[in-house]
């Protein structure tokens, strides 16, 4: 996939002014994502901190670095250095381990609360019932920036799922953000109000 076939498929996603598109680099070279950077992503999301390691993520510039996958407790610390976002906080115990490794660092690590609005057993995330709970003690801890909600959407009924976190969303205030959408769903998301998608294969394409 050359550049301009990069910043053709970000162009062909359509992703409204103010919206934060965040570029899933899974298995994506350095070099790609530097090609993603330099036709327009400002945000670059990994699943694996081994991985985002290896590749240097940390050294890229021009774009914030975020974690999006299922993280680990013995790879917080790590996380914490490398990202600048952790969008799946799916605990308070986990909440709790990222804030004491930034006090560490002299660092304020911003957090996304990952929801599992779908029920499904498989997927990530906390009860819708016990965000606002978890919200009010996530943010009493003196390391965190908590500032969104984020989720992965069934594929039988994202729309549901998507409504249910946008509501969530709401009812929560204060949070700036709004994180739900893959390259399968994302135009569903963006019409129930996500303003930051998480594209993996709409930027760069089935083959890197």
């Amino acid at each position: 996939m050359s550049e301009t076939g990069i910043a053709g498929n970000i162009a062909a996603l359509n992703i409204p002014e103010g919206v934060l598109l965040v570029a899933v680099t899974k298995g994506v070279p350095p070099e790609r994502i530097g090609e993603a950077i330099r036709a327009g992503v400002k945000a670059v999301g990994e699943n694996r901190v081994q991985e985002a390691e290896k590749k240097g993520i940390a050294g890229i510039r021009g774009a914030e670095k975020h974690f999006i996958g299922k993280l680990q407790s013995n790879k917080v610390g790590k996380a914490v250095e490398i990202f600048d976002v952790i969008e799946s906080v799916d605990s308070l115990r986990l909440a709790e381990k990222i804030s004491g490794e930034a006090a560490k660092r002299g660092k304020i690590m911003r957090v996304f609360l990952e929801v599992n609005v779908s029920g499904e057993l498989k997927k990530g995330g906390v009860k819708p019932a016990e965000v606002a709970p978890l919200l009010r003690e996530m943010r009493a801890l003196s390391s965190l920036s908590v500032e969104g909600l984020m989720c992965v959407a069934s594929r039988e009924n994202p729309r549901r799922d998507f409504r249910l976190l946008k509501k969530l969303f709401d009812e929560s205030r204060g949070l700036r953000f709004l994180s739900m959408g893959m390259t399968d769903d994302y135009k569903v998301a963006l019409e129930e109000g996500a303003n930051a998608v998480r594209v993996g294969r709409g930027v760069f394409g089935e083959r890197f």
